[in-house]
């Protein structure tokens, strides 16, 4: 990649990435001085003169994507002939790019949009149909629940053989799935004659970069691999500009903090958390379960008495889980009083990002989230509603926190439990 210019920090009204490409679209206001918005949905960056010396630069860690994932393309023909490696290590071969998706599995509707390629999309799951609250991908685009039914979808869709007879109606090109073996994708690809494309989101219920991968494999077999890359710099810019901003902060003025009401295959109370959670590992802050155990990988249900003995110094509550939570205080206010975050009131609100697998762009929101609520000063510049919209419109292609705000609460302030 070419030389990047940045802006100073004086100069923006919220985060802005740091590549010299950075991803716009309607709506959405340039990142830098000098960018120009072009058709496909990229700004090229103008070059700027010298920035001031005081401007705070992060290198950018080390890579953590898997160096097993390749997609290449060969084979390509005057008839467009290609072969695709997917997130499952198969070869998926195409005798032309595909017109026509069909997306099972959670998740994987939600990586086709990211893509812009829902026009392409043929029929959807019924728990496509059902609803879309806390579901970005789904919000953005109702007349997805207009389609032709597919399945069921839900939890129990995950490394299962689908109907095939209501898929194979609507003649797709393509099946995306996620959380499929390769020995079921492989027989359903025989049984339907339809190529399977195994998509992957890494860890369940969490921000994983598998993502971006999965996102690079979509993108390939779709001809939208500038799109993919676009929101991987974007992405990446994001994380570098949220972790530079606290990286100067001393250990010791840095709270202890813990997520509660996290979902994990439905809606859960306080109890239920993430460890490895994106917006505290971005921001640099200790996850305050971080020593406990867990059987679930990154996820972790504690006990009321495990949550009493951490007594973090602050709570965020995931929205999904937000009314489970005040329900519990309503019957137990004793438990909840004698929380410190409780009692000095810092128990603040998060949109979910966990609902039918991540939702990445709530994810980044909630990042920005939490710097601003746990560095103010650090996070001045960044107004959390335009930031959010801006990410909410580069993802799913159109603004929607104040929808997500009708149904969990203003991002990022304080959550009142009823209690005395």
């Amino acid at each position: 990649m070419g030389k990047v210019a940045f802006a100073h920090r004086a100069d923006l009204s919220a985060i802005r990435p740091r590549s010299h490409f950075a991803l716009g679209g309607s709506g959405v206001p340039p990142f830098h001085r000098g960018q120009r918005a072009t058709p496909g949905g990229l700004a090229a960056s103008e070059p700027e003169g010298r920035k001031p010396k005081q401007e705070r630069l992060m290198k950018k860690p080390g890579s953590v994507f898997l160096s097993a994932v390749f997609v290449f393309l060969v084979c390509t023909s005057a008839h467009g002939d290609f072969e695709v490696t997917d997130m499952a290590g198969r070869t998926v071969r195409f005798e032309r790019p595909p017109r026509r998706i069909v997306c099972l599995t959670p998740g994987s509707l939600r990586l086709i949009v990211y893509l812009q390629a829902q026009d392409l999309v043929v029929g959807v799951e019924g728990i496509e149909k059902a609803g879309s609250a806390g579901r970005p991908y789904r919000m953005a685009h109702p007349s997805l629940a207009d389609l032709p039914l597919v399945g069921p979808g839900g939890p129990t869709s995950i490394n299962a053989k689908p109907d095939l007879e209501p898929v194979v109606a609507v003649k797709p090109d393509v099946l995306f799935v996620t959380y499929m073996d390769r020995a079921i994708a492989d027989e359903v690809e025989r049984l339907s004659g339809i190529p399977v494309v195994v998509l992957s989101y890494g860890k369940f219920a969490s921000f994983d970069e598998e993502i971006l991968d999965s996102l690079r494999v979509a993108g390939t077999v779709l001809g939208r691999e500038e799109r993919a890359d676009a929101l991987r710099r974007f992405v990446h810019d994001l994380r570098d500009d949220i972790q530079s901003r606290s990286a100067d902060v001393p250990e010791s003025r840095r709270p202890r903090a813990y997520v509660g009401g996290v979902g994990y295959k439905g809606a859960y109370g306080l109890e239920s958390t993430e460890l490895h959670y994106v917006p505290f590992l971005w921001n640099g802050i200790t996850h305050a379960a971080a020593s406990v155990k867990s059987r679930l990988g990154g996820h972790l249900f504690l006990d009321r008495e495990q949550l009493l003995s951490l007594n973090p110094e602050v709570i965020f509550i995931d929205g999904g889980g937000q009314h489970l939570v005040k329900e519990d205080a309503r019957k137990r206010p004793a438990f909840y009083t004698q929380l410190k975050a409780v009692q000095q009131r810092r128990l603040y609100r998060l949109f979910p990002f966990n609902a039918y697998a991540t939702n990445v762009e709530s994810a980044l929101v909630d990042a920005v989230a939490v710097g601003k609520v746990l560095y103010p000063e650090r996070f001045a510049d960044v107004d959390l509603r335009r930031k959010a919209d801006e990410i909410y419109t580069i993802f799913v292609g159109r603004p929607i926190y104040a929808e997500m705000e009708r149904l969990y609460g203003p991002l990022g302030e304080v959550v009142d439990l009823g209690i005395p």
